[in-house]
């Protein structure tokens, strides 16, 4: 054996391998991969030593840090960064509280209006059959309590019925919003079958992205079709 090669046994005397620790940890987290914890070392989480061969190796206290980790964020859904302070924060010698057990701000936004069945009819100026209507061709779904989106959705109902446009001549739009929901599931399928807050994170991100794509791709579409309408 050469002289390096010896060195570099004993400096890693105690330590694990990459693959030793996704042995250690999968028990609880399945799902875990390498290039998740390449992530986390990027993030700050764990700094590994390197070997004289350029190979990670961790520390139990490595391992502990990763498993505290991994377990803020299945369990409590927390960001990296609030996780990477509190690491920072024990590492400096402070005593800073769990973020699993601290409690978040109070919000400032204010909790969503309700609306009973005669407040709704008021707040859109809709007939009381306009609205049995929508309700009974899926455009609507009935509630004890309404929301500001039954508010928009029955008010556009009251402006297209003046013109004739009936809730059962836009039963199809619903519908055709449940199948980009469809699309974008399927798009994100390899996102949303993974447990992690990271992908649960990103696939958080990308949805709205792609549903404004569809809207984009049906309004050009629309506005396409009226132009032949209208030449």
């Amino acid at each position: 054996m050469s002289s390096a090669a010896a060195r570099e046994r004993t400096s890693s005397a105690g330590l694990l391998s990459i693959g030793q620790v996704l042995a250690r940890l999968a028990p609880e987290f399945p799902t875990l991969t390498s290039s998740k914890l390449r992530f986390l070392e990027v993030q700050g989480i764990v700094t590994p030593v390197r070997t004289e061969s350029g190979y990670r190796k961790f520390s139990p206290t490595d391992l502990e840090r990763l498993r505290l980790a991994l377990t803020l964020q299945r369990d409590h859904y927390l960001p990296l960064v609030v996780i990477r302070e509190y690491l920072e924060d024990v590492d400096a010698g402070r005593d800073p509280a769990s973020p699993a057990t601290t409690s978040p701000p109070p919000s400032i936004v204010p909790a969503p209006r309700r609306y009973r069945r005669d407040e709704l009819l008021s707040a859109t100026g809709a007939a009381p059959q306009l609205l049995n209507d929508a309700i009974s061709t899926g455009v609507l779904a009935g509630a004890e309590a309404y929301t500001d989106q039954h508010v928009a959705i029955l008010r556009a109902l009251v402006a297209l019925d003046r013109h004739g446009i009936e809730p059962r001549h836009v039963r199809t739009l619903r519908q055709s919003a449940e199948r980009d929901v469809s699309l974008v599931e399927s798009a994100l399928a390899p996102l949303l079958m993974r447990t992690d807050a990271t992908n649960r994170g990103r696939a958080n991100e990308l949805a709205p992205e792609l549903a404004k794509r569809l809207e984009e791709l049906r309004a050009i579409f629309v506005r396409a079709a009226l132009d032949r309408l209208l030449s």
